[in-house]
């Protein structure tokens, strides 16, 4: 029988996604990924521009892309972020170098979500097949290009609307002058909360290695996009009134950038912890793929031993007792 939602289970859901905060290291885990992202976000955005301006122009995506970045961490750190993508471009190399150049691209541009992935899988208690090994690594670079083009296309259709809400605010404020702003920005608000939240819900069905039901996946990505919208105008304003810039020098935009990244990554991770309690308690499987296996970590308390000996006795209990369960 379909167990019904209620306020008082979701209660328990968000006791029980904050009870699970530490034990699984998210902030760990977010450090891990803001270092990532640092690195990515170059070749990343450069691979979402090329895709997204061959519908619509590059010059139109790219002032998107940095409105957009600009009304997150700022303009100097909006600022960084285009020269980084500027350093990550390859015009201008030919030949052997261009392909090497393409291909430290591609690579760059995927290893953000394969962390996270990483991630995701150990909160839900899963791990990829070890047998798999290549194939594996190979199978989830495939998975990230998916994921970038989904955020290519969210782009696209980011740039429809804003296109479409540009000539709707015209003819709205020469009828309402006086109601146009207000209505304006909610519906603006709406419009970013869908787009973030089918952002979410990407990357929770797609990544991880594991078979989710959509109701869990769209719990999980409503809530993480609820606390990305509200956490924006809080690190915003925290970020516009720290003098974080004048602390760190030259270095205070990368340092907004980071702050900003690892709040976000905050929230994905906390989102994730979310969706699978939400699964749990509503009595929802969330099973791993036919390369995933099931992975339970368990603490043995060995006494007074050397660490070599507390090693040599691990090896036995594995062999005696495999900690990872296969589907």
């Amino acid at each position: 029988m379909k167990k019904k939602v209620t306020l008082k289970g979701l209660w328990k859901v968000l006791k029980c996604s904050f009870k699970s905060f530490g034990p699984d290291k998210i902030t760990k885990k977010s450090a891990s990924l803001s270092y990532y992202t640092v690195f990515s976000i170059g070749p990343m955005l450069i691979v979402i521009i090329f895709a997204a301006g061959l519908f619509f122009g590059r010059e139109a995506v790219e002032g998107t892309v940095y409105g957009q970045i600009k009304s997150f961490v700022g303009s100097d750190a909006a600022i960084q972020i285009q020269q980084m993508i500027k350093n990550a471009s390859i015009n201008g190399k030919k030949d052997f170098a261009a392909v090497i150049g393409i291909i430290a691209l591609l690579i760059g541009a995927t290893t953000i979500f394969s962390d996270m992935q990483d991630s995701i899988n150990d909160i839900w208690g899963l791990k990829p097949n070890p047998k798999k090994g290549i194939m594996q690594m190979v199978f989830s670079r495939i998975l990230s290009f998916g994921v970038i083009g989904s955020l290519a296309f969210l782009l696209l259709v980011s740039l429809v609307i804003s296109t479409l809400m540009d000539r709707f605010s015209a003819r709205i404020q020469s009828q309402f002058p006086d109601l146009s702003v207000g209505f304006l920005y909610i519906i603006n608000l709406a419009i970013t909360f869908s787009v973030i939240t089918v952002l979410f819900g990407i990357i929770f069905k797609v990544l991880p290695d594991a078979k989710i039901k959509w109701v869990d996946v769209l719990s999980g990505s409503i809530a993480t996009a609820l606390l990305f919208m509200l956490g924006k105008f809080g690190i915003s304003y925290y970020i516009s009134s720290s003098n974080i810039s004048d602390s760190y020098g030259a270095a205070g935009s990368l340092v907004i950038l980071l702050l900003w990244i690892y709040y976000s990554s905050i929230i994905l991770y906390f989102g994730a912890e979310f969706t699978k309690e939400f699964a749990l308690e509503y009595g929802h499987d969330i099973q791993p793929n036919s390369y995933a296996v099931f992975a339970k970590k368990v603490e043995i308390d060995l006494g007074k031993t050397s660490i070599q000996e507390g090693h040599r006795e691990l090896e036995k209990k594995k062999e005696e007792n495999s900690d990872t369960i296969k589907d």
